[in-house]
């Protein structure tokens, strides 16, 4: 059986999404049911993601649940180019600046955000 530690480094897919009713913006880990954060803004919910996903491996350990392990994605190196736009650029600088994240971070949002919106097959 692993350790909590070693469960922290595996490598969970997080989907970030908006929260529409309530405002600010969740974070879950869809292969960890039921692990899920949430923040008043995208840097705070993404500052609870690792106390978040510990405490759930924490209790899944205590409780004896099986806890399941990252879905491989070994062809897909999680980085790919991009050309866009200067005004686009510029656009997303400052909204990420805003937020107070990187533009990494906001671009990773956005594109969770509008992953999520066409569902999973």
């Amino acid at each position: 059986m692993k350790t909590i530690e070693e469960y922290m480094r595996l490598p969970y897919r997080m989907e970030i999404l908006p929260d529409p009713v309530e405002g600010g913006y969740a974070v879950r880990f869809p292969e960890l049911p039921g692990c899920m954060t949430c923040g008043d803004t995208l840097e705070e919910a993404l500052r609870n993601v690792d106390d978040c996903r510990r405490e759930w491996i924490n209790a899944a350990l205590e409780e004896g649940i099986e806890i399941p392990e990252p879905v491989s994605e070994e062809e897909y190196s999680g980085q790919f180019k991009l050309r866009i736009p200067k005004s686009l650029h510029k656009s997303l600088a400052e909204h990420s600046r805003a937020e107070g994240i990187s533009m990494n971070q906001y671009c990773l949002y956005l594109l969770a955000k509008n992953d999520g919106m066409y569902g999973r097959k």
